[in-house]
C-alpha cells in the first residue's frame, strides 16, 4: 500500500542527518569566481559523493529505515543510474541484495557502476521505467521497493543538503536544483523553507523535458507532450505525478527552463572553475543561474551529479 503524501518536517530531516552521517559526505560549497559584475554563485558539489551523486543521501536514509523483514526481502529501485548507485551502495553497506530496473539508454558508466556495487540490472525502456515509477510496482519483483523520488525517507535524506547550505551560506537568497522526478527539490526545499522561508527555491529543467514548468503554467500536474531523450538523463521527467506535485508545490517558487546548449556550456564552466565533472543534470542549476532569471545572488547551485561517460563529456564541452 502506498503511503499518503505528508510534509517533510525539519525533524524528519534532522533525524536523517544523524542516520546517514557515517556514509554520506558533507560536500563543499565553492564560490564560482567569474569577475566583477557577475552574480554571486556558489556550487554545492554533490558530484563529490562516494557515488558521485546526491542520491546516496536519500538512499542511505531510506535503507536505514527499513524493518528487518523488509531488509530480508532485499530491495529494488528504478533508475537512470544515480538512484540505482545510491540504493546499491546503501544495500551493500548492510549486506542485502539490490535489483535495479534500469533505463536501457543509461550511460554505460552508470550501468557499470551499479553492477560494481553488486546490483542486479533489469534493463527496460524509459516508458516502462516511468510506468513502474508511477505505479510503484514491476512484474516479477517482490523485494522491498525503494522509490527513487516518491518516498518520504528518500526525500528527507535529500533535505540534509538544505541544512548544510544554510549553515555554509547563511546569506543565501536563492537555491536552484534540477528537477527529474522531484525528490531533490522537495527535500532541499522542505529544509530551506522550514528554516528560511524568505529564501527562493527554484527548479531547473531542460527544454526537451520540462513537465514542472508546464504544470506550473497550467496549474496542476501535467505530462510533457514533446518529451525528448538527451544527455541530460538524470533530470527532465515525462510528467509530474499528482503525488510529486503535492510535494513540490508548497516548497518551490518556480522553475527555469534551459537549452541543451546552455547546459553543455555550464558543464564546461564547472570543469574550468571547480576542476570537477558535472553530468548534464548536474549542470542545469548553474545554467539556470547564468540566465539571470535568479537574480544576482547569493545563489547556491546544486551540482547534483557527475556520472557521465568521459568521452561524451569531452565531446559536449568541446563544442
Amino acid at each position: 500500500m502506498i503511503e499518503p503524501v505528508r510534509p517533510i518536517s525539519i525533524d524528519d530531516i534532522g533525524q536523517a542527518r544523524a542516520r546517514i552521517a557515517g556514509t554520506v559526505l558533507r560536500t563543499p560549497l565553492v564560490k564560482l569566481e567569474m569577475g566583477d559584475g557577475a552574480p554571486d554563485i556558489r556550487l554545492k558539489l554533490e558530484n563529490l559523493q562516494p557515488t558521485n551523486a546526491y542520491k546516496i543521501r536519500g538512499a542511505t536514509n531510506a535503507v536505514a529505515r527499513l524493518s528487518n523483514a523488509e531488509r530480508a526481502r532485499g530491495v529494488w529501485t528504478i533508475s537512470a543510474g544515480n538512484a540505482g548507485q545510491g540504493v546499491a551502495y546503501a544495500a551493500r553497506q548492510i549486506g542485502i541484495p539490490c535489483t535495479v530496473v534500469a533505463i536501457e539508454t543509461a550511460p554505460q558508466t552508470k550501468l557499470d557502476r551499479m553492477r560494481a556495487l553488486g546490483a542486479t540490472i533489469v534493463p527496460v525502456t524509459y516508458d516502462d521505467a516511468w510506468k513502474a515509477a508511477e505505479s510503484h510496482e514491476f512484474p516479477g519483483l517482490d523485494a522491498t521497493f525503494i522509490h527513487p523520488f516518491d518516498n518520504h525517507d528518500f526525500i528527507a535524506g535529500h533535505g540534509t543538503m538544505g541544512l548544510e547550505i544554510l549553515e555554509d551560506a547563511p546569506d543565501v537568497r536563492t537555491v536552484i536544483a534540477a528537477i527529474g522526478g522531484g525528490g531533490l527539490i522537495s527535500g532541499v526545499g522542505s529544509a530551506i523553507k522550514a528554516r528560511r522561508p524568505d529564501v527562493t527555491v527554484l527548479g531547473a529543467e531542460p527544454e526537451t523535458a520540462a513537465p514542472y514548468a508546464l504544470s506550473l503554467r497550467e496549474g496542476g500536474p501535467r505530462k510533457f507532450p514533446d518529451w525528448q531523450a538527451s544527455f541530460v538523463d538524470g533530470a527532465g521527467g515525462k510528467s509530474v505525478t499528482e503525488r510529486m506535485w503535492q510535494r513540490m508545490r508548497p516548497v518551490t517558487d518556480g522553475t527555469i527552463t534551459i537549452s541543451l546548449k546552455q547546459t553543455a556550456e555550464a558543464m564546461r564552466l564547472i570543469a574550468e572553475k571547480s576542476r570537477t565533472i558535472a553530468e548534464g543534470a548536474g549542470a542545469l542549476s548553474l545554467a539556470a543561474a547564468l540566465t539571470g532569471q535568479a537574480g544576482q545572488g547569493p545563489i547556491v547551485c546544486i551540482v547534483s551529479g557527475g556520472n557521465i561517460d568521459l568521452n561524451k563529456f569531452a565531446e559536449l564541452v568541446a563544442t
